[in-house]
């Protein structure tokens, strides 16, 4: 059962976080721009990562640092991405450096991230600095968190923080996790970081698999602006103090760190999703009764992905249409004219499809449930078993104002 606590990434046992404003932003010398989590023990250490094929340094660095499955702390810095930069990897080592010497850890068991413009080249002399003010700064407390959680945000409007209990082993185990996200979101991880910390004993294959399925089924299956960033970074840090047995095979231990890890996770995407660069709607969009859930998720990504479906949903126009056409393009062979399609929000919900024609439906009411800020599109294929549920946003005239000059 899934239970949400207050803390984000500082609920666990053993981990405190700060965030500080060090330079890097230089336009906004109010917001903080770089964070550190910190462990007082070795954690197990996993992470996954863009599949952009042009990665920022600080990715390739981090997957070295994560080759013994072994890490202590992150830092991470917004306002400049260090993504095709001169001098990108020995700049994400320098910031690893410098956390390790105030910490009094290898610089190996430090992981780093970057995020913000791609291209220029870091100033990591601003960070030096900077870390022990942010060394200092370190607690085990919400507050914490949110300071770590407000330092890694770019053109985010609100923090993306979660944490969440279960009990494994007969113990305790507490889950917290802080993201960013707004933009250059696509499936197959977006511009987004994740950053796990538990004190649950999990060793690192396991920990590992987990990250590999949550990915998938969660940060995934987002969608803002079909573009998929240089510097995704999920990664998890497990310290094992909350002792319970350590878990190192699938089972029932396994499966309830799974959920709790899942579901935690799955809230944070949706907090992405929403808060997509100048979006007003959070689009949810569910697809039942497709040949499998693959199918089912391949043609919900479509829809929540569609450009002029956004557009639709931006201006609360039931334009349905819209989206049929969308499940057409997916690449994914079904029948139209089994296809029932339902716009619903907290003011109802409206049939405007069935057996893939059009209904005379009240266009009063389906502007009234597209007006609210949470919308649903939801899918009945009438062919299986298949299920998926996607989340996206619309696209309005404030995310050209944000992208269209971004870098100046």
């Amino acid at each position: 059962m899934y239970h949400s606590i207050e803390g984000g990434v500082c609920a666990a046992a053993g981990f405190k976080a700060s965030g500080v404003h060090v330079g890097v932003k230089t336009h906004a010398a109010w917001k903080r721009d770089v964070a550190l989590i910190v462990s007082e023990v070795p954690c197990a250490a996993a992470g996954v990562f863009t599949t952009n094929a042009v990665k920022a340094a600080p990715i390739h660095i981090t997957k070295a640092h994560l080759s013994d499955g072994k890490a202590r702390a992150i830092i991470a810095n917004s306002g400049n991405a260090n993504a095709c930069a001169p001098d990108g990897e020995e700049n994400a080592e320098r910031m690893c450096a410098a956390a390790a010497k105030a910490i009094g850890c290898d610089a190996s068991e430090v992981l780093v991230a970057s995020t913000g413009v791609i291209g220029q080249k870091l100033n990591v002399e601003v960070i030096e600095n900077g870390v022990p003010e942010l060394f200092a700064a370190l607690e085990h407390s919400a507050e914490a968190s949110d300071a770590a959680a407000h330092a890694i945000m770019t053109t985010d409007t609100v923090k993306k923080e979660e944490a969440a209990e279960t009990v494994i082993g007969g113990k305790t185990v507490r889950i917290g996790g802080i993201a960013k996200g707004s933009g250059m979101i696509h499936p197959n991880m977006g511009t987004m970081f994740c950053f796990i910390t538990t004190d649950c004993a999990i060793s690192v294959p396991m920990l590992h698999q987990a990250l590999l399925t949550v990915a998938r089924r969660t940060f995934n299956r987002i969608s803002v602006d079909g573009d998929t960033s240089t510097n995704d970074t999920f990664c998890a840090l497990a310290n094992g103090l909350a002792g319970n047995p350590e878990i190192t095979a699938e089972g029932p231990d396994y499966n309830a760190f799974l959920e709790t890890l899942e579901s935690l996770c799955r809230t944070l995407a949706r907090k992405m999703a929403k808060d997509g660069e100048g979006a007003k709607h959070l689009i949810t969009c569910t697809v039942k009764g497709a040949d499998s859930d693959k199918q089912a998720e391949v043609i919900a990504k479509s829809v929540i992905s569609s450009t002029l479906t956004k557009a639709a949903v931006f201006g609360c126009d039931a334009n349905w249409g819209r989206v049929l056409c969308a499940m057409g393009y997916s690449g994914e062979t079904f029948d139209p004219d089994q296809v029932n399609v339902t716009f619903a929000s907290g003011a109802g919900e409206i049939m405007v499809c069935k057996n893939g024609r059009g209904l005379n439906f009240d266009e009063d009411l389906a502007k009234k449930i597209l007006t609210e800020d949470e919308i649903e599109i939801n899918i009945e294929m009438n062919s299986g078993n298949g299920l998926c549920q996607c989340w996206g946003c619309d696209i309005t005239y404030d995310y050209i104002k944000i992208n269209g000059d971004y870098r100046t």
